[in-house]
């Protein structure tokens, strides 16, 4: 840990980004809430809780950290301890989790098991407080997270549609959002933050095993791409960005042609019709409608599959998907096969 007074300073350039952010886009964290903050200790958490306290005087926020302890490696409960002692000297109420081994596995059961405590620490917050309802879940990602999860999702052949996944908020439950204010920064910005105000940070151990994919991502292919081209990893999020728009155009229009092709039985769509529609049309509609009927992972290669039997004399295919998931082509449609939840 690296630990030093903190600068009395509440105001600088990086402040004054995210507050011309935030009046640019008052929904992302609105006035007069409770903003719950995901803070592991490192440089982008510990970034992000610095601007936050700083600003919350403007926007009326009460703000309340989680820490969750996935137990990854021996220094993690002193982590906790370390983080929870600053924070209540600083006045900043804490709270944190403690996850079993089986909770966490891998990367995936790890953020499933962060978002689920914060979901229900949030929810626990708005019922203490029904007047100052916890209203946005933040967490410190980066214009960075944002390019080595575009560079992953390309690695695994997603479509277009689902290169882009880091959205700068979403809806969780209920009215829970999910808010990542720090895309507008990346790692380089985070630690320059840090080091301007003498934050303390925690290295996380597990950061460093490059056997986890998004690991070996940030450690040896961003540094060669920032290398070629300084600032990749930005230009990269802000194609993430254009995405995104350009994503949500798209999902509107594919609606509508959906609704066009929808077959004579629900949840189907007519065969005939997608055939006389363009190849790349087809995907759109095929990508969109499987994400509609709750399909959560297909690549490009399952829909150009698809696409690809579409236009085929073959009367009767199966296609398998992800899991129990089944795609089913007769003379007249496409359905959903089986689906086993």
């Amino acid at each position: 840990m690296s630990q030093s007074t903190e600068n009395d300073r509440s105001w600088s350039k990086w402040h004054l980004r995210l507050h011309k952010k935030l009046k640019q886009n008052k929904s992302l964290l609105p006035s007069n809430s409770t903003l719950l903050l995901a803070i592991s200790g490192g440089q982008d958490s510990m970034a992000l809780l610095k601007l936050i306290i700083d600003l919350k005087r403007l926007y009326k926020w009460q703000v309340e950290i989680w820490h969750g302890d996935h137990q990854w490696h021996n220094k993690s409960d002193k982590i906790k301890e370390e983080l929870k002692l600053w924070c209540l000297n600083k006045k900043i109420s804490f709270h944190s989790d403690k996850a079993n081994k089986k909770e966490v596995a891998n990367e995936e059961k790890a953020r499933n098991w962060r978002y689920q405590n914060l979901i229900k620490k949030a929810k626990l917050l708005s019922s203490k407080n029904t007047y100052f309802p916890c209203t946005r879940i933040l967490t410190g990602h980066t214009a960075t997270d944002r390019a080595e999860t575009i560079i992953m999702n390309l690695a695994r052949g997603a479509d277009l549609i689902g290169l882009s996944t880091l959205k700068e908020q979403r809806p969780l439950k209920n009215n829970l959002e999910l808010a990542r204010p720090l895309l507008i920064f990346n790692r380089n910005e985070t630690l320059e933050i840090c080091k301007e105000f003498n934050l303390p940070t925690w290295i996380d151990p597990s950061n460093e095993n490059i056997n986890l994919t998004r690991n070996k991502i940030r450690k040896e292919i961003l540094p060669i791409l920032n290398s070629i081209y300084k600032g990749a990893d930005s230009r990269i999020a802000s194609v993430a960005k254009r995405l995104e728009s350009y994503n949500e155009d798209q999902q509107c229009l594919a609606q509508i042609a959906i609704e066009f092709c929808q077959g004579e039985h629900n949840n189907s769509l007519s065969r005939n019709k997608l055939i006389d529609l363009t190849n790349s049309t087809r995907k759109i509609i095929l990508t969109n409608w499987l994400k509609m009927l709750g399909v959560k992972r297909v690549t490009a290669l399952q829909i150009e599959n698809i696409n690809t039997k579409i236009s085929e004399k073959n009367s009767h295919v199966t296609i398998h998907l992800h899991g129990d998931i089944l795609i089913g082509l007769d003379k007249e449609t496409i359905y959903i096969a089986n689906k086993t939840n």
